[in-house]
């Protein structure tokens, strides 16, 4: 006997949420609780016998002197050259990645079959190594007498200090470490792209030039901004890498100076508030990149 539609209806109301919770619980446990946990130690006012503040589990025992105190520091104090260094280090690493990134996307995405798998799977090829790893390559590689400066003194080059605050280094270090999270995006974007424009293009008489400027680029637009998103993200806070390759206060990030507050007792809500501060900045721009995506599917419609 076939089911009343009324009760299909009261099953498949009561499978979805049933569905989702598992991920729910997924989220509430690994980001919900964490970020709660940060805020508790930001906004507490106490401190225990070995000076380490206790976490204001109660939101009615927030105190907000000390994030007043990190922003304050951040627009006009200590700070602010953390931030800025921050900014540009990020800023001409995606600069790289966009010059570097974009054309290897556009190539792979015109490929196909088997050219097309293999190319990816170089691409991919990185991740199959842990990052921390691929890191201490470079630091052989960039070392006083490593193959670098060595292949420099074939040309009668003197030896350049690569490790040890050199901040092109941290710069290159973070455009080839996040590299891959910005061509796979911008890959997907390109391939997506209906090739019977281009086509159209090149059959009224446009040269290549033209029909990237005026077809390829915009089209790809959404794409590139969701590749710089998920790249900038993660590099914002990155501080293993410039760790390994640097280790100088003079190439400090913001991730850096989170690590060392935690790692001092009496300083850990400094670096929770540092964390929520960075976060809030980090949430303007995820929410910028969300209402481009809204606009650009309603004018897809």
């Amino acid at each position: 006997m076939a089911e009343p539609p009324h009760d299909h209806r009261r099953t498949t109301r009561r499978l979805w949420p049933a569905l989702a919770l598992p991920g729910t619980i997924w989220l509430v446990a690994l980001f919900l609780v964490p970020v709660y946990a940060v805020m508790a130690v930001a906004f507490s006012g106490d401190i225990n016998l070995f000076g380490e503040p206790i976490p204001a589990w109660s939101p009615w025992d927030w105190q907000f002197a000390t994030f007043g105190q990190v922003l304050s520091d951040s627009i006009s104090g200590p700070y602010q050259a953390v931030w800025l260094r921050t900014a540009s280090y990020t800023g001409i690493a995606l600069l790289i990645c966009v010059v570097v990134g974009y054309p290897v996307a556009y190539y792979t995405a015109r490929l196909a079959g088997k050219r097309r798998g293999l190319v990816l799977a170089l691409i991919l090829a990185p991740w199959w190594i842990n990052y921390i790893t691929r890191m201490l390559a470079w630091v052989n590689l960039l070392q006083d007498d490593g193959y670098v400066n060595k292949a420099l003194g074939i040309f009668s080059i003197e030896p350049v200090s690569w490790l040890g605050g050199n901040p092109l280094t941290v710069v290159i270090a973070l455009a080839y470490g996040y590299l891959p999270f910005f061509i796979l995006p911008l890959f997907a974007s390109l391939d997506r792209i209906d090739q019977r424009l281009l086509e159209a293009s090149r059959d009224l008489g446009v040269g290549t030039v033209r029909t990237f400027l005026h077809v390829t680029l915009p089209l790809s637009k959404l794409g590139l901004i969701t590749a710089l998103v998920i790249t900038a993200l993660p590099m914002a806070g990155d501080y293993y890498t410039n760790t390994i390759v640097s280790s100088s206060p003079r190439t400090t990030m913001i991730g850096n100076q989170i690590e060392l507050f935690l790692l001092q007792g009496p300083s850990k809500n400094f670096g929770a508030a540092l964390v929520l501060l960075l976060s809030l900045v980090l949430l303007f721009f995820m929410t910028y990149y969300l209402i481009l995506t809204q606009r650009a599917s309603r004018n897809a419609r």
